[in-house]
């Protein structure tokens, strides 16, 4: 086995970040982010992105790996972070696999279905088809070919309902019967921690002072500068990233800078909420509470402690 990497994963705007930097000021660590936003270049502002004097004192990975307008998956995040992970062990430091994207923690610790890789122009098909039919209406298709994935994915969840439809056409397979079947292991060890507010509402107030912040510092110039840079649509995986779908939104008219504030500070919380879900199907992860300088104290002395 190559050494044993540390993980650190936790809901948005709970300091992870924060953390990681200052447990690698402390020791010989690398951070390999496991962040589903920040592959994406330009998106700096909306993702909290580590600045670039951070990433020059400590090296990052992962980020900044695709245009905005290039979807990227789950299966090439885990082979991206398989082969950055032996890197950093190749140089004989310790990895610090940092974020809030869970089902990418998962895909690496549980190992992945054997799908296929994403068709760009089926997915340009099955948008175009979405377009004039609607999605509810691709999800009574996706129904009749595959019932089992339809009754997890909700009519307006536009991303999955794609995937499965595209798993559909290109294998002939329902994608409910292809999940499952490789469950590769790692070559290397993991200790993992979940950094977890101790008060929900510590949290919300976090998220609502980070949201003004990025909004003070150009997110909806930011996205207005790469809406002229880059062939973007709401639909593309980056373009549905808290934050930016709200300014999006905002861009095209729709709400007015008060409703775009209000809806993306609440699909944080939401964000938020569903990360925390993920974390307790990952009973492994040993539980550190954030939210006060105390609380943070005894976070990092803990992670310094199981350091490698």
């Amino acid at each position: 086995m190559a050494g044993e990497a540390l993980v650190l994963l936790g809901p948005t705007a709970s300091g992870k970040s924060r953390l990681a930097l200052e447990l690698a000021a402390r020791g010989p660590v690398e951070i390999v982010s496991v962040d589903s936003a920040l592959v994406y270049r330009g998106l700096d502002i909306g993702t909290a992105k580590p600045s670039l004097e951070e990433r020059a004192r400590v090296p990052h990975h992962l980020i900044d790996l695709v245009p905005p307008d290039e979807a990227y998956s789950t299966g090439r995040w885990r082979a991206d972070a398989l082969a950055a992970v032996a890197d950093v062990f190749a140089r004989g430091r310790i990895p610090l696999l940092v974020g809030g994207t869970m089902l990418y923690y998962q895909a690496l610790v549980a190992g992945l279905d054997t799908l296929p890789q994403g068709d760009a122009r089926l997915r340009r098909e099955i948008d175009a088809e979405a377009a004039r039919r609607g999605w509810p209406a691709l999800h009574a298709e996706l129904a009749r070919v595959d019932p089992a994935s339809a009754a997890r994915i909700q009519p307006a969840d536009a991303q999955r309902i794609q995937r499965a439809l595209e798993v559909w056409r290109l294998t002939g397979e329902p994608l409910s019967s292809l999940q499952g079947r490789s469950r590769p292991g790692l070559a290397f060890g993991l200790r993992g921690f979940a950094l977890v507010p101790a008060e929900r509402a510590a949290l919300h107030a976090a998220i609502e002072r980070r949201f003004d912040a990025m909004l003070a510092a150009g997110l909806v110039e930011e996205l207005r500068a790469l809406k002229e840079r880059h062939p973007l649509h709401e639909g593309l995986p980056s373009m549905r990233a808290v934050g930016y779908r709200q300014a999006w939104d905002l861009l095209a008219g729709r709400i007015d800078a008060g409703e775009m504030r209000a809806r993306a500070i609440a699909a944080t919380r939401q964000l938020a909420k569903r990360q925390l879900t993920w974390l307790r199907r990952f009973p492994e992860l040993e539980r550190l509470e954030s939210g006060t300088p105390a609380l943070e104290r005894a976070a990092l002395a803990r992670l310094l402690a199981a350091m490698p």
